[in-house]
């Protein structure tokens, strides 16, 4: 199973709740889950934050290698989730509204099996048009859209998660605990 982040992930980690330079455990998990094939990035969505400045776009700069998809969009899917995930008339303006987000949707569509997209981007199933939200769009083409925390959970980041066995010491130490009513 691929996943795919989208801007925000990266952007709002940094920014919210996994600061590059407070929880860097994180940052290499990322990097050791991108070597692996299993957490990538579209060109894209790492255009939009290497536009910035600071020390994500940094740090990013120096794991394109690792963390960008090699492979480019197919610009047929790119279109049909255009047309299809948001409107086949959109105006320059809600295009420019919807950005890259097509991208993200298509590339996850080309994985064999689909690959999921995470974002941070909230479900609005009202919205319509070039205001329409990520997780819609991939509802409506049959993809998981999953938060940050539901891919950290889904793939069990914890810091110390080099540690391995470590890890797994601590964790039948606290089932001992729990099995005996400690708290």
């Amino acid at each position: 199973m691929a996943y795919l982040l989208d801007s925000n992930v990266l952007i709002d980690a940094d920014r919210d709740y996994y600061p590059l330079k407070r929880v860097p455990e994180f940052w290499d998990w990322l990097i050791h889950q991108s070597e692996r094939g299993v957490i990538l990035t579209p060109t894209e969505m790492y255009n939009e934050v290497v536009a910035g400045k600071g020390v994500l776009v940094d740090w990013l700069k120096g794991h394109r290698d690792a963390l960008v998809l090699k492979d480019e969009a197919d610009p047929g899917l790119v279109r049909d989730v255009v047309s299809q995930g948001y409107a086949p008339d959109l105006t320059e303006d809600e295009l420019e509204k919807i950005g890259n987000d097509p991208f993200i949707v298509a590339y996850a569509l080309a994985f064999e099996p689909h690959a999921t997209v995470v974002s941070t981007e909230v479900s609005r199933p009202s919205a319509q048009r070039g205001n329409r939200r990520l997780p819609d769009v991939c509802e409506q083409f049959g993809l998981n859209c999953i938060n940050t925390f539901k891919l950290v959970q889904e793939l069990n980041f914890r810091t110390g998660w080099r540690a391995g066995q470590e890890v797994a010491e601590v964790d039948q130490k606290a089932d001992l605990f729990s099995a005996y009513g400690a708290e």
